[in-house]
């Protein structure tokens, strides 16, 4: 049994990032475009890893991805490991005051058409400062970016205040608008003059989030006949362009349509909602020179 009884090689470290990285994308056939390597080569990977640690990390075939209970303390001290070198890096850095390593961000879906562009400004600004620094962006769901930041897997989050979590501090950033849209084949798109009331919406299908909202959000959308669901606002948008749904979306994700003349807003009035977004970091997390940049960064925007 040949077991990790000598140094952790760089080969070593390239098979538990891939492990990581078919945890995280819940199986082989996600984490083969998140690695862009081939399905083939990620088996022989994780295969390998197997045969060094001596035991099975995880069921893969028919009956889909699951991992075994040595799989999930493996991929615990995976990510401990792979933190505490990315630590170590940041340490050394610190004492160079030279930027140098990587920023993990994770960033909820379809922000980067708001207007405001504080993200985007804050990037240029640190590539500007640290042009070796090499910057990760995770397009994921608030929830996953929430425990992505506690786990110490990211450095920062961009997610909506849907809920105060204790062991994150929070930076706002941005207010978004939601109204309720439909598309121009939709009955509702001619209404020009709007002499409907909002319990008449009931009559029309509608496509609902599929993912947390605070209390107020869900009032809104509680008149509403749910007869679809989104994970996301992309998804939303697709089934609002059929023309057989209704739903809310951020002004600044409408936009194009309502410019092209494909969508409009129902009782904008009545039907709208405000969320908060802000930038999420771990709370005792330690010193991080490109973290410490970027926050700055931000705060100038």
């Amino acid at each position: 049994m040949n077991q990790f009884h000598s140094q952790i090689s760089d080969a070593d470290l390239r098979i538990l990032r891939i492990f990581r990285t078919v945890v995280e994308c819940g199986g082989f056939s996600a984490a083969e475009v998140e690695l862009n390597i081939s399905r083939a080569a990620i088996s022989i990977a994780i295969s390998d890893l197997e045969t060094r640690l001596g035991f099975r990390l995880c069921q893969r075939g028919r009956s889909g991805f699951s991992l075994t209970n040595e799989g999930s303390q493996v991929y615990d001290y995976t990510l401990q490991l792979l933190s505490s070198i990315e630590d170590f890096r940041t340490n050394i850095n610190a004492l160079h005051q030279h930027l140098k390593g990587e920023l993990n961000i994770g960033i909820t879906d379809n922000l980067v058409t708001l207007p405001h562009t504080r993200i985007t400004r804050t990037l240029a600004s640190l590539k500007d400062k640290g042009p070796h620094v090499t910057i990760n962006i995770r397009m994921i769901p608030p929830t996953d970016i929430e425990r992505g930041v506690l786990d110490g897997r990211l450095h920062v989050g961009i997610v909506p205040d849907l809920k105060i979590l204790s062991g994150l501090d929070y930076h706002p950033l941005y207010e978004e608008t939601s109204k309720l849209y439909c598309s121009d084949t939709h009955p509702l798109f001619t209404r020009a003059d709007q002499t409907f009331s909002k319990a008449q919406l009931k009559e029309f299908d509608a496509v609902l989030p599929a993912y947390a909202q605070t209390p107020d959000i869900k009032a809104q959308h509680q008149p509403l006949t749910a007869s679809a669901t989104a994970t996301d606002r992309e998804g939303i948008a697709f089934l609002i362009l059929t023309g057989r749904y209704i739903g809310f979306l951020p002004d600044h994700v409408a936009e194009r349509w309502i410019r092209d003349g494909r969508m409009r807003a129902i009782l904008p009035e009545q039907c709208h909602y405000i969320t908060q977004f802000s930038a999420i970091t771990r709370k005792g997390a330690r010193a991080n020179l490109i973290l410490e940049t970027f926050l700055k960064e931000l705060e100038k925007t």
